[in-house]
């Protein structure tokens, strides 16, 4: 049989391994940076560029798309030559690939931190980079399916076919999720709205990680791992059964983040259900990793890269057996919204991907350099301290969660919430942000080494650019199935229709779900009261979504009734059918704002308070953990761009009148004024053209209109009650209601109650409707709407309001520094 000489190309392989250690530094830095930004809000710096809500994508898309993705082609065009005993099938191809996913990385850089994002979970990058990146993507599938063909050997062997469907599906997932329409090049809209744009982005969100973070990494272990411990893989039957049975599964399990939300319930169960199921194929495959080393356990014990890619399959059987306990219901009651998903997704990412990786480039650099490793003891040290590093990360976030959701839920004796500020929360997990901390800077330190030992390695050996092998020609294969071959090897020797198959069945379970969703109206009840936002709203709320507020407070108050004690009533479908794009959230570390605009509900504020909490959070609570947002009282809001966003709304569906792009403007200064006239009458001086104005507009509409609107304040009229309250007088009542008073009063009136910006002084006699005990304690529990104070008796109870009264009266004549002048003459 004819020998053929041919070349690897090597050079390719270097490049993407240069910067899967350079991203992945930077990815690992700017997540430590964020870290101690929830321990040290005072790391934001008060510039809008390195705040949480701008950093915190720049995070995930560096871990994802800039290490994890690099990592992805390092391994794939290694092994690929080598599995098909070819050089890859344009060199030109691999260099346009590897630069054009350069550029998608420093454009999605750059973008992020000045703002601008789309907002949609791993899928933030505006238009023009989304375009780019399907443009290097086909660049990517033709080389690899140009190599496929020209392949030397007959059959395509397992890495390939989860390379084969990471390239169908990531295609298919990024075009979808990406329909949207452009307002300019730097901003546009989601062409799905609310529930049905929910559902697609978690369709994308879950197979994201189920594709890119998964199935290639698949590839990579069944490739590398044999490799490692020279040993062949466990079980060619049970890769066939886990290749397909995972990527058939793994597209439908995309509601399970949606559970308990505004979503139709059969949709909620299939993502249940093929959740569970997934669990089968998912340790199928961690089962045919572990059992490859089965005689090769005594060499992990010495070498550093057999130890990182065991803990990385292991992670992976853990991530996989935790994902579809998280879809059970009763599960997903108490994770959702908390740390939990934190920690899971970094048990995947730092252990299965980082891990993996790890192990990869140990055993890359020696084979492509010709050398040893320059220190297996270092290795060895890399491989605890990241270990340890993952550990001290991820367990803190676990007992943060059960934390967050138990006192998010508990209720007292009297059937009143045991924790109504939900910053007692914030403050009772602290220690567990300052251990994960401490768990990122061991990661991190441990990648710096593996850098250093990498680099000293590539220096002591002589890397050859163009490997010189030979190999057989592959000789003619008939089209139909030979006698005696099986269906599944007659299609490993077909890579185009073993590619079209593989498409076809990932594609099932998305159109189950998707196509009904857009086409049955049924699914969506609409709301008569629900209206489109006005011009104002819909800057502010651009501006919501350009400061990355979606990463921390969340849209969607479930239907629990520690939650709609808490926020007010529970979100509706209909709700959401003018929200291009969704703003659901994932995650809180702050309260969730669905309600934050009704007047009468637990989460109102007054515009002073918006408008000062945004200024300096920290100067409303000490304990607050939020960043200032100065920069929103001085730049303008873009009224260049009103009239555009509003004929792409009306393309959208979206029941702007026709014409109302050319007056826009005018509403919307009008609307302006009145917030700006109204913080005025709180000494705030503001421009009506600021963006703070806009977010405050958006985040005083939240919620508004599925309940009654609130009466014209100056129709308010609160008079002086009759009731008469027996009002205790003795110490331990007074302490108790200092206690209460500090949990929930202190952002408005300070802590000595001397009164702030946005609420009155406590301690002196002066009472807008008297100020007799009585009158106190009606105004603590009934609130004054017209004046942002809200009601407190859904929160407190009888007893609490009568403590914090007598606080108040204890404190009355106190005279702390800096007490806010009465409003008017003193009542006594």
């Amino acid at each position: 049989m004819e020998h053929q000489n041919f070349s690897y190309d090597n050079k390719i392989v270097k490049y993407f391994a240069y910067a899967t250690i350079t991203w992945g530094i930077v990815a690992f830095i700017v997540g430590l940076l964020i870290a101690l930004q929830l321990s040290f809000p005072s790391l934001n710096f008060g510039i809008e560029f390195t705040s949480f809500g701008r950093l915190r994508p720049l995070h995930t898309n560096a871990a994802i798309f800039a290490f994890v993705g690099n990592a992805i082609f390092t391994g794939v065009y290694y092994s690929m030559q080598r599995l098909l005993k070819t050089r890859m099938f344009s060199d030109l191809l691999s260099k346009i690939h590897f630069w054009g996913w350069q550029l998608i990385i420093v454009a999605a850089a750059l973008t992020l931190v000045l703002g601008i994002t789309t907002s949609k979970e791993y899928a933030e990058l505006e238009w023009p980079i989304d375009i780019l990146i399907t443009i290097v993507w086909v660049i990517f599938g033709w080389n690899m399916t140009g190599t496929m063909i020209k392949r030397r050997v007959k059959h395509l062997y397992v890495a390939i076919w989860f390379y084969i469907a990471t390239f169908v599906t990531v295609a298919v997932l990024h075009v979808v999720n990406s329909f949207e329409l452009p307002v300019s090049l730097f901003k546009s809209y989601s062409a799905f709205a609310g529930v049905q744009d929910a559902l697609v982005q978690w369709w994308y969100g879950h197979n994201a990680v189920a594709f890119f973070l998964t199935t290639p990494f698949l590839g990579l272990m069944y490739y590398f791992l044999p490799k490692a411990a020279n040993r062949p893989i466990y079980s060619y039957r049970l890769s066939i059964l886990h290749f397909w049975a995972l990527i058939f599964l793994y597209i439908w399990a995309g509601p399970h983040h949606l559970l308990y939300q505004s979503l139709p319930d059969w949709a909620q169960t299939l993502g249940v259900v093929f959740s569970l199921m997934l669990l089968a194929p998912s340790w199928g495959g961690m089962v045919n990793g572990l059992l490859t080393l089965r005689g090769a356990w005594d060499k992990v014990r010495d070498s550093a890269l057999l130890k990182f890619m065991v803990v990385a399959v292991t992670a992976y059987g853990m991530s996989t057996f935790e994902g579809p306990m998280l879809s059970l219901k009763n599960v997903n009651a108490i994770s959702h919204f908390t740390d939990w998903t934190i920690a899971h997704v970094h048990i995947g990412v730092l252990g299965w991907n980082g891990f993996l990786t790890f192990g990869m480039l140990y055993w890359l650099y020696p084979k492509l350099w010709k050398t040893k490793l320059y220190s297996e003891k270092l290795a060895n040290a890399h491989f605890w301290i990241a270990t340890l590093g993952m550990l001290f990360y991820v367990v803190p976030l676990y007992w943060a969660a059960i934390t967050q959701s138990l006192m998010w839920k508990e209720f007292t004796a009297d059937g009143f919430l045991a924790y109504p500020n939900f910053l007692e929360t914030v403050t009772q997990i602290m220690p567990m942000y300052y251990t994960r901390v401490f768990g990122g800077t061991l990661y991190l330190i441990g990648a710096i080494m593996m850098v250093y030992n990498l680099v000293k390695t590539a220096k002591a050996g002589s890397f050859v650019d163009n490997e010189e092998t030979s190999a057989p020609a592959l000789e003619s294969q008939p089209k139909k199935r030979i006698f005696g071959e099986k269906s599944h090897e007659w299609l490993e020797r077909k890579p185009v229709a073993f590619t079209i198959w593989a498409l076809v069945v990932i594609l099932v379970g998305g159109a189950v779900e998707i196509i009904p969703m857009i086409l049955v109206k049924s699914n969506i009840p609409t709301i008569e009261n629900v209206k489109p936002y006005t011009p104002l709203e819909l800057q502010g709320r651009d501006v919501y979504i350009s400061e990355g507020c979606v990463s921390c407070h969340s849209q969607m108050v479930r239907p629990f009734r520690s939650e709609t004690v808490r926020y007010g009533e529970y979100s509706k479908a209909g709700e959401f059918v003018y929200d291009h794009p969704f703003l659901w959230g994932s995650r809180r570390t702050g309260p969730d704002l669905q309600r934050e605009g009704v007047v009468s509900g637990p989460m109102y504020k007054s515009v002073s308070w918006h408008y000062n909490h945004l200024m300096d959070p920290q100067k409303m609570n000490i304990q607050s953990i939020m960043p200032k947002y100065p920069w929103l009282a001085e730049k303008d809001i873009d009224l260049d761009l009103t009239a555009g966003k509003i004929r792409v709304m009306q393309k959208l569906g979206v029941p702007y009148p026709d014409g109302y792009d050319t007056k826009a403007n005018d509403d919307l200064l009008q609307q302006a004024k009145g917030i700006s006239d109204e913080l005025r009458t709180s000494g705030i001086n503001i421009e009506p053209s600021k963006e703070i104005v806009a977010l405050i507009a958006y985040l005083e509409r939240l919620g508004r209109d599925i309940t009654p609107p609130a009466p014209a304040k100056e129709d308010v009229v609160v008079e002086a009650t009759t009731l008469n309250v027996d009002v205790p007088a003795d110490d331990s009542s007074i302490a108790s209601g200092s206690e209460v008073f500090n949990k929930n009063c202190v952002a408005c009136h300070g802590a000595k109650g001397q009164g702030n910006a946005v609420g009155p002084n406590l301690s002196d006699k002066y009472w807008l409707n008297g100020g007799s005990n009585s009158d106190i304690y009606t105004v603590i529990a009934d609130g004054v709407p017209a004046k942002g104070m809200q009601s407190w008796k859904k929160q407190l109870s009888e007893d609490q309001m009568l403590q914090v009264t007598a606080y108040i009266i204890s404190i009355q004549g106190s005279n702390p520094d800096g007490a806010k002048d009465p409003q008017g003459e003193l009542y006594e």
